[in-house]
């Protein structure tokens, strides 16, 4: 005799259950930008968040060499982050990670630019859960040790020329490369960060962007112009694009 049927109820409730098992964490996010800035040009950043309030931006601030920055602009770096700015880790000293391990080794890596660095950013009531390797170098012994550290690794895609070949657009995973927009950097023009953007638009990627010190007039390496955020910033404006903080891709890695 065939066993009898379960009752309405128990099936929906099975349904329910197979499918909160098998559905994604959230939904696909929007088409955006995430803008990050690395070191520590605190003042500048600062500076820049005032011009581009009006458009309701956000961004990333990786940080190094806390311990060495003034009371003043560790005030500005809470402001940022009472803002909706994300405050996120770029090392203790600033050490190009793939030759510090290359010459001394993965633990003593960690003991002496990574340890420190949670500690002192902890101690200064900076949630940290992102990273992004100084100079953008990385190695995968060093990606797979810091992803039990960091939710977010970032570093830096040294580009071709097509932007559906690019490495700068978010996978869906925690190791995430960003493309330089200072104005020094050798694959940089106004022209190609457009192409970048309308890629991201029409087909609903988030781009992921790399800057360093905010000048209005560019003298010398890792310096972006303030004219190239509001570029970008005006563009996303027209658009409707979403801006977006590397912490907040959490939700959606695969």
């Amino acid at each position: 005799m065939m066993q009898r049927l379960q009752s309405p109820i128990a099936l929906l409730l099975c349904l329910l259950t197979f499918l909160g098992c098998t559905s994604k964490k959230e939904t696909p996010p929007e088409a955006g930008v995430i803008i990050t800035f690395d070191d520590a040009y605190v003042n500048e950043w600062y500076r820049a968040d005032q011009v581009l309030k009006k458009y309701h931006w956000k961004a990333t601030f990786n940080v190094c060499r806390i311990d060495s920055i003034g009371e003043p602009q560790q005030r500005m770096l809470h402001q940022l982050q009472n803002e909706g700015h994300e405050i996120a880790g770029h090392g203790y000293h600033h050490y190009n990670a793939v030759k510090f391990v290359d010459q001394n080794g993965m633990q003593a890596y960690l003991q002496q630019e990574i340890d420190p660095m949670m500690a002192a950013m902890k101690r200064r009531k900076f949630n940290v859960t992102t990273f992004t390797y100084p100079y953008g170098e990385r190695s995968d012994a060093l990606d797979s040790t810091l992803t039990k550290r960091f939710h977010i690794i970032r570093g830096r895609a040294f580009c071709g020329d097509q932007p559906e070949k690019e490495g700068c657009y978010f996978r869906g995973t925690k190791f995430m490369y960003a493309f330089d927009i200072d104005k020094s950097h050798k694959h940089f023009s106004y022209h190609y960060l457009l192409e970048l953007l309308d890629y991201a638009k029409k087909n609903n990627k988030i781009l992921v962007l790399c800057a360093h010190n905010v000048v209005d007039n560019v003298t010398s390496n890792y310096q972006t112009q303030l004219e190239t955020l509001e570029f970008v910033c005006n563009y996303m404006k027209l658009n409707n694009m979403k801006f977006y903080t590397l912490r907040e891709m959490e939700g959606f890695i695969n």
